[in-house]
């Protein structure tokens, strides 16, 4: 098992005790919005299960269809966690009633802990997934990370509700802030979908740094005179490197030749991400 395949079972399983310990607390100690919380918990779990399905998928080596391999499945499974957890979050709004029950205790407790945890989770996959340069960890991360905004806001409402014996308007605070977590989830599948939609029509890399870097590695062999473009497409685990230099007009083709296979060495020896580079000659 791959180092992405053990995050996402990491996230499975505390997503899965979350889930079942949120909504069955919501139903004992009468919590609309920890309920909501607890299905946005259980989001989490089928998003986890199409994560890993996507991740195996793109991992899979380039064949006769499919040349630069299967990297941008990476991309597609995050559009798919997008739209569920859009669709999740209308139907919470939809869903959401005027409880007037003032919840327990239980249920301000029970938040903090679960605060603690999915923070910690959405930590851990956000930064694997940047370490690991996998958007699929970055897209549950986000998601766990909406979970715990969506968990203070219960947290608040929770302690609202308890001074609604002193204060008559605040017993609406439970609906009020199930339609709020309704409304963050939203616009976590919107971010999740506008990012991954984006990467899929071309986006290129535009970390300055990165590049910067990458020019000064090529620009090293002395007969690459200037860097006439550098362009970098994200596929899922590895980029793919369209590249233009210039080079003095004297060198022979052969020795052109030779001159780029050794840049390119060079490029994938300082990142092995890049695996695929197409290289023009522009002479001097």
């Amino acid at each position: 098992m791959n180092k992405v395949s053990i995050a996402l079972v990491i996230s499975f399983t505390v997503n899965l005790l979350l889930t079942c310990f949120k909504v069955l607390v919501g139903f004992i100690f009468k919590s609309s919005a920890l309920i909501a919380d607890g299905v946005h918990s259980f989001s989490d779990l089928s998003t986890d299960v199409v994560a890993f399905v996507g991740s195996k998928i793109s991992r899979k080596p380039a064949d006769k269809e499919h040349p630069f391999g299967h990297g941008k499945t990476e991309y597609l499974t995050s559009i798919v966690i997008g739209v569920v957890v859009l669709l999740l979050g209308f139907t919470i709004i939809g869903n959401s009633n005027n409880t007037k029950a003032i919840p327990s205790m239980v249920v301000t407790i029970v938040t903090i802990f679960t605060i603690t945890c999915k923070y910690l989770l959405s930590s851990y996959l956000i930064n694997r997934g940047k370490k690991l340069n996998n958007a699929i960890l970055i897209s549950s991360g986000k998601e766990s990370r909406a979970d715990v905004i969506s968990s203070v806001v219960v947290l608040i409402s929770s302690i609202l509700m308890q001074l609604s014996t002193t204060y008559k308007f605040l017993i609406y605070a439970d609906s009020i802030a199930t339609i709020v977590v309704g409304i963050l989830i939203i616009r976590t599948g919107f971010l999740i979908l506008k990012e991954n939609i984006s990467i899929i029509l071309g986006k290129q890399e535009d970390d300055v740094d990165y590049i910067n870097a990458l020019k000064k590695v090529i620009l090293k062999h002395d007969q690459v005179v200037k860097i006439d473009s550098l362009i970098i497409i994200k596929y899922g685990p590895y980029y793919s490197l369209n590249l233009e230099i210039t080079m003095p007009s004297t060198l022979s083709l052969n020795e052109a030749h030779d001159i780029v296979h050794k840049v390119e060495q060079k490029i994938k020896k300082y990142d092995k991400r890049i695996e695929f580079i197409t290289t023009h000659i522009n002479p001097m």
